[in-house]
């Protein structure tokens, strides 16, 4: 079964190499940044919230997002793996993935780092010409990440479960580099 955490900053290719694996092992790629963009377009209680906080570049809290993933994993498709993007961001969260998989799937799930310097990222996010990535809510982003998500880096390393990957390669070397990884 393949249940697969992607960790990195924004702009590192999380959504890019997810969606990718998922096609490779026939899974559900759940990222919860699509879900929230979704309920934004869509106006729903939950996208008019989470607006709030992705305009000064901040995370959603974590009762919102972790209600939205359990429901997530909880669906037919994602019984036979998945590839959560975007999802744990903190150390906390992790710690409600851990139980909710414990109570609902019980196979262990490992984590994927994606590392890349901050220029690259910034140049990266910049080039998608969404409307929340300006240089400076980019840059307070990452403040965020280093803050709040880098340390699940830890957090699963001291768990055995982390892999970390160069994403500072062109899109193919890091998908090679990733199957190569995952399947050992």
């Amino acid at each position: 079964m393949t249940r697969l955490i992607f960790l990195g900053p924004p702009g590192a290719g999380k959504g890019t190499q997810a969606k990718v694996l998922a096609d490779f092992f026939q899974v559900p790629h759940i990222s919860t940044g699509d879900i929230l963009r979704q309920a934004i377009t869509d106006q729903t209680a939950l996208g008019v919230k989470a607006q709030e906080y992705m305009d000064k570049g901040d995370l959603v809290p974590d009762q919102l997002v972790q209600d939205m993933v359990e429901e997530r994993l909880q669906k037919s498709d994602a019984q036979k793996g998945w590839i959560l993007d975007g999802f744990p961001r903190t150390v906390s969260q992790a710690v409600f993935l851990g139980n909710l998989l414990d109570r609902i799937q019980g196979d262990s799930e490992r984590v994927v780092n994606l590392d890349a310097p901050d220029e690259i990222v910034v140049s990266r996010l910049l080039g998608r010409g969404r409307k929340d990535d300006s240089e400076d809510v980019i840059r307070h982003r990452l403040n965020v990440y280093r803050r709040d998500t880098a340390p699940l880096i830890q957090y699963y390393g001291d768990r055995q479960k982390l892999l970390t990957v160069n994403g500072n390669q062109s899109q193919e070397e890091v998908t090679s580099a990733l199957k190569m990884a995952i399947t050992v």
